[in-house]
């Protein structure tokens, strides 16, 4: 029952928002920020009532939708999903926190997406049907498309949002004709039902090919990254957030569910396609995020390198490897969050976020600069933080599975200290450049959780493992790789 409270819930916000008057701005904010936060707690609830002994999907809810076509809509939590889950329901009330005095436009139609795109985000997480899986993962495109669009910073806005649309949307046509055919095969599209359903080497090829095709534009991939470091530019703080945080684990969860899942013997067969783009994209991307003068767009580069870093450890095979991959995304929701907004307070107050403009912020803005350091070390991959658990246990697989992978991705951690430090140090230190006033409560109590989540997943990370144990040595067939 917990997961329908959580959709209804989230579905009254919707319609509660459009029943307040538009000119009470205030009261928008506050009721849309009591949703999200309710819808927060509500998902811890799901943590805490876990099972982690069984590998089954927990509170599950099955509705009739097609049941002369065999298709239905069921949603379910495994300890893959869970943490996806919260991740979620914890970014979304701080991207309102955050957009609290953004004033562009209409307000309702701001947090009516927002609150869309949440339930959407949440139904693609918990979905175990693929053919609604689809639809869902689709449909979280037109909310964004609409952030981008319509309520982004600068005149490209209008081409950054079609890139999005069209890139994401052109791979995922080919999802779509293989859950056609999967349809045609088996009869169902019920996840749970295709899992003990052997589809032959030839057929899971190809199949893995379709699904490759949406999900790597997703994660992004290389070469199908472009739309990603466009659209975080042009998104306002809160949208580039929900793209880093949370839209980019919508490929690595595809990988992990469907991919390894559903196709095993074409993931091992395509495992040296994957570890070469992802190889590729990390050294490149990192090199690229070096040279860049815009904030956002160095961010967005780092977030794709540590991207292709998390599939690295998905298709290495071992338990360790793919749930440190899991972990790693989780991290990388956090971190990469937290620097997007640091970005934001900046922008906020300047309206530019070129790097070379700032300067000499350690004098006039301590307790920003405080957290900017401590961001700035987890992107890193600092003992003691969440980055630096998902990063070690990635790279122990990956010495495991190829010596030569590891040794390439290990230039990651070189490379983001080059482009992290060396930000760190423009922004930081140097002439005073402009004077700002601090951090205000509003904006302290927004990174507190993420300070806080990142420093409790570095200290304690089993707490996060114990969940994944049952559902990662179930999905993966861990014998076709050894």
């Amino acid at each position: 029952m917990l997961l329908t409270y959580i959709f209804l819930l989230l579905s009254l916000g919707i319609v509660g928002l459009v029943f307040i008057p538009s000119s009470q701005k205030l009261i928008m904010r506050q009721f849309a920020l009591g949703i999200t936060s309710a819808v927060f707690v509500f998902s811890l609830f799901l943590w805490l009532g876990f099972d982690q002994s069984t590998c089954k999907f927990q509170f599950v809810v099955d509705s009739l939708w097609l049941p002369l076509a065999n298709i239905n809509l069921i949603l379910g939590v495994d300890g893959i999903s869970l943490f996806f889950i919260i991740l979620t329901t914890l970014i979304f009330p701080l991207c309102l926190l955050a957009s609290w005095s953004f004033d562009k436009g209409s307000v309702k139609s701001y947090l009516i997406s927002f609150l869309s795109m949440e339930l959407v985000l949440l139904l693609v997480f918990t979905n175990l049907d693929l053919l609604f899986f689809y639809i869902f993962f689709e449909t979280v495109l037109i909310p964004m498309f609409l952030v981008i669009g319509i309520w982004g910073s600068r005149q490209r806005k209008i081409r950054a949002a079609y890139m999005f649309f069209l890139y994401t949307l052109l791979g995922s046509l080919f999802m779509l004709i293989g859950i056609v055919y999967i349809y045609l095969f088996a009869g169902t599209t019920d996840y749970e039902a295709l899992s003990v359903i052997g589809f032959s080497s030839y057929d899971q090829k190809w199949l893995w090919l379709a699904f490759f095709a949406s999900f790597a534009a997703k994660v992004p991939m290389l070469p199908v990254h472009i739309w990603l470091p466009e659209a975080h530019v042009e998104a306002p703080t809160a949208g580039s957030v929900i793209l880093a945080g949370i839209l980019l684990k919508l490929g690595s969860y595809g990988f992990l569910r469907f991919s390894l899942g559903l196709l095993p013997l074409a993931s091992v067969y395509f495992t040296p396609l994957v570890f070469s783009l992802s190889l590729f994209g990390v050294v490149y991307t990192s090199l690229t995020a070096i040279r860049q003068t815009d904030l956002k767009r160095l961010i967005a580069y780092t977030s794709v390198a540590h991207m292709n870093l998390v599939m690295i450890g998905l298709f290495t095979g071992t338990v360790i490897g793919i749930e440190a991959a899991v972990l790693q995304s989780l991290s990388h929701g956090f971190v990469s969050s937290a620097l997007f907004l640091i970005i934001g307070v900046l922008y906020d107050r300047w309206h530019s976020r070129v790097v070379k403009y700032y300067g000499g912020l350690t004098h006039t803005m301590p307790i920003f600069i405080t957290i900017f350091l401590f961001f700035t070390m987890a992107n890193l991959g600092l003992p003691g933080t969440s980055s630096f658990v998902g990063e070690f246990l990635l790279l122990v697989s990956a010495f495991e599975a190829n010596t030569t992978a590891c040794f390439f991705a290990a230039t990651s951690m070189i490379l983001g200290g080059g482009y992290s430090l060396w930000l760190f140090n423009r922004i930081a230190y140097g002439n005073v450049k402009i004077v700002g006033v601090d951090l205000s409560f509003r904006e302290f109590v927004l990174f507190l959780p993420l300070v806080l989540g990142t420093l409790f997943m570095g200290i304690y990370p089993n707490i996060f493992f114990s969940p994944m144990h049952a559902t990662v040595a179930n999905v993966v067939w861990v014998d076709l790789w050894m």
